[in-house]
Order: structure tokens, then C-alpha cells, then sequence
């Protein structure tokens, strides 16, 4: 049985910073390409960062300079660096694991954890 399990979240004033975790189980987690994704009241879920097998890093632009994906294969978890941290960061952060192989697609979420930036 596949899990993803998200902590770190909370809140956090105006440039102040968080650590994402997500510790995943059931799969070859070496294998699959580990993202984040957010999803903001009333919005739709959108990317955040995401981070290959390989280790290669791809941010969406409102990540990039401030947060930072990275991965830890031998405790199986994927973290989320967030920097300077604004307002409009605010929303539920979630873990997503995906492997495509030939034709097979594998895709995982975990549940969530809410990011709240205020003063």
C-alpha cells in the first residue's frame, strides 16, 4: 500500500521559512519523480517544484529563489525548502510521486498540509 505522509506545514509570518517532509512507503521511492504541488482556496492545484530520480530540479517561477526541492533516497522523504516565505503563499501543500514507464503511469498524492503565511 502506497503513502505519502506531509508534515512541516503551519504558520509562519512574512519571511519566515518552513521545511516541508514527506515520507513515502510502498513504493521503490528511488525510482518516481517526487513534486510539490499547492492548491489555494478557490484555485486550482499547482505545481511548486518537483525533483527527478536524477536529481534534477524544475520550480515553478514563483518558487524559484526562494524555495528549494530535494530528495533523501535512503530515508525514502522529499523535502520542501521554503524561503522568505509571502502571503500569497498560503494553501495546502501537497507531496506527489509519479513514475512513468512505457505506457505505465503511476501517480500518488499524499494528504496535505495547510501553509498558512500571516502576520
Amino acid at each position: 500500500q502506497v503513502q505519502l505522509v506531509e508534515s512541516g506545514g503551519g504558520l509562519v509570518q512574512p519571511g519566515g521559512s518552513l521545511r516541508l517532509s514527506c515520507a513515502a512507503s510502498g513504493v521503490i521511492f528511488r525510482l518516481y519523480r517526487m513534486g510539490w504541488y499547492r492548491q489555494a482556496p478557490g484555485k486550482q492545484r499547482e505545481l511548486v517544484a518537483t525533483i527527478t530520480s536524477g536529481g534534477t530540479t524544475d520550480y515553478a517561477d514563483s518558487a524559484k529563489g526562494r524555495f528549494t526541492i530535494s530528495r533523501d533516497n535512503a530515508k525514502n522523504t522529499v523535502y520542501l525548502q521554503m524561503n522568505s516565505l509571502k502571503p500569497e503563499d498560503t494553501a495546502v501543500y501537497f507531496c506527489n510521486a509519479r513514475w512513468i514507464l512505457g505506457t505505465s503511469d503511476s501517480e500518488y498524492w499524499g494528504q496535505g498540509t495547510q501553509v498558512t503565511v500571516s502576520s
